[in-house]
């Protein structure tokens, strides 16, 4: 028993010399090996059927191997390792390689060795291996029967790409499992509108990307939004992504709110675990108001039945275009005539110009007129109004005032009239103003060398004093109102002669005079 131990474990020993790959291997109890190596099946073999002795393993993941030396059925040692799936490029990681003899003998002088990989940086063993560049050997004196050894080799990736570290208890028959490397890479984008106007919400969209080769895990995403901006009420932006596999985008949108005009910068950044961070190219928005301004001038006083004009001056004195600017006029009572410039429309007691849009520094006159029917103080208001711009409103008072406007007219019915006969001086006051005319005179002066006063009568008495006729004065006469007088003379004397009329208020400064010639002949 004890010498077919030993030629198994001299045959043994020599497979794992040689590799027991394309050479003539011996297996365990028989005297010659087969000539061509059967394919391993699932199926038992039978009882008669001839173990293979080439290198048979199994692979059970790229990153896990499962490996008998020699061979399947003369074995004797057994390599176990399993190396992470992915790791993190520069983060330091650590695996275990389990050594099992698995014969009933105690093996001498087995030696491991590891090869590592060109990117695979070492932090320590366990136990302490000697290491010769990328090349990790222990040496065991010995090794129980059925016995197992662990080794532990710690250590990072210096670079991504695949990481494969081989394993093997001789020098020709590796047991090698790979790891791939990854190295997760944010992306962080965002955009933004360059201006807005106040009353308009920015729209912000962020895009996080995972740009990289691995899984980016507790992915967040935020943004400290500046002073006067505000998204439903909060001043930053956080959003929780969690994991981010590798080339996975994602979108999200906030409304922002500006409580103010100004410049505002957005920088968002994203953050992930292994101290992944990366910030947005800033953008900036420029927050706007259009501001309007409007002023009314017209006549502060003015009289009755004369025409009233108005100026309306509205200025867009803020940052932004005033879009959807509109001047509406509100129309005081008792006038008419009402005349409004280009583009106003008048519907009822309101007049409305549609301006349209409304430049930055841009401003535009209207007018409005109308012919005052009483008079008083005349009020007129005007107001302008546009998107996203504050009210405003101009007032403009005007007093409207009457004035009585006397006209004297002076006429002979009969002219030319014979001597002996009598001549009618007929005398008219039309008062043409808008005021009542008070306390009107009337006095009419005659060449008393050609005339004879005969009578006078009219709106009020007339007596001759001298060479005067002098009417009672004439109390009151109405806005158009007609005072008439009538004075009688009877022609006592060829001539070229002269009727002369002087007529007097209270409200003229002087006499207002009137001559009428009339032709007296024999």
């Amino acid at each position: 028993m004890k010498a077919l131990l030993s030629s198994c474990l001299l045959i043994a020993m020599a497979c794992a010399v040689v590799g027991c790959q394309g050479s003539k291997g011996a297996f365990c109890g028989a005297p010659e090996a087969p000539t061509a190596a059967p394919q391993v099946k699932a199926q038992a073999q039978p009882a008669s059927a001839k173990p293979e002795c080439p290198h048979i393993g199994r692979q059970l993941g790229p990153n896990e191997v499962l490996s008998t030396y020699p061979c399947a059925d003369c074995g004797i040692i057994r390599i176990e390792k399993v190396m992470p799936k992915q790791v993190n490029a520069k983060e330091p990681f650590e695996y275990n390689i389990i050594v099992t003899n698995l014969t009933d003998v105690v093996l001498q002088e087995v030696v491991v060795t590891e090869r590592l990989a060109d990117n695979f940086r070492t932090i320590g063993t366990k136990p302490t291996a000697k290491q010769d560049k990328q090349i990790l050997t222990w040496s065991l004196p010995s090794l129980e029967p059925k016995g197992s050894k662990t080794f532990t080799v710690a250590g990072a990736a210096s670079s991504t790409g695949d990481l494969a570290n081989c394993t093997n208890a001789t020098y020709y028959l590796p047991s090698c499992a790979t790891t791939k490397v990854v190295q997760p890479q944010l992306a962080l984008t965002h955009t933004a509108p360059t201006t807005r106007v106040i009353c308009d919400e920015i729209d912000l969209k962020i895009t996080v990307a995972n740009k990289g080769t691995g899984p980016a895990n507790n992915v967040k995403v935020s943004a400290k939004l500046p002073e006067g901006l505000t998204a439903a009420g909060a001043k930053t932006l956080d959003y929780n992504v969690g994991p981010l596999a590798a080339g996975d985008v994602r979108d999200f949108a906030a409304r922002l709110t500006a409580s103010k005009t100004g410049t505002y910068t957005l920088q968002p950044v994203a953050s992930a675990e292994g101290d992944l961070a990366v910030q947005s190219v800033p953008t900036t928005t420029v927050v706007t108001q259009p501001a309007l301004a409007i002023t009314k001038t017209g006549p502060s006083t003015q009289f009755l039945g004369r025409s009233v004009e108005y100026v309306i001056t509205v200025t867009n004195k803020g940052n932004a275009p005033a879009a959807n600017t509109v001047v509406e006029d509100t129309l005081p009572g008792d006038i008419g005539d009402v005349r409004v410039s280009e583009g106003g429309v008048k519907t009822g007691s309101v007049v409305k110009w549609s301006l349209g849009t409304l430049a930055a520094g841009a401003s535009t006159k209207l007018t409005v007129a109308y012919m005052p029917l009483k008079d008083g103080p005349l009020s007129n208001k005007a107001t302008a109004t546009a998107y996203c711009a504050d009210a405003v409103s101009a007032s403009a008072e005007t007093v409207v005032k009457t004035i009585s406007a006397l006209l004297l007219e002076v006429i002979d019915l009969g002219d030319p009239i014979e001597v002996g006969k009598v001549e009618t001086y007929r005398i008219t006051v039309t008062n043409q103003g808008s005021a009542i005319a008070t306390n009107i005179t009337v006095n009419c002066t005659l060449e008393t060398e050609f005339m004879q006063f005969v009578s006078a009568s009219g709106a009020t008495n007339g007596t001759l004093a001298n060479t005067v006729v002098v009417f009672e004065p004439l109390k009151s006469l109405a806005p158009k109102a007609k005072a008439v007088w009538e004075v009688r003379v009877k022609a006592v004397k060829p001539g070229d002669v002269r009727f002369k009329v002087n007529m007097n208020s209270d409200q003229l400064g002087r006499d207002v005079e009137e001559t009428e010639a009339t032709n007296f002949y024999q």
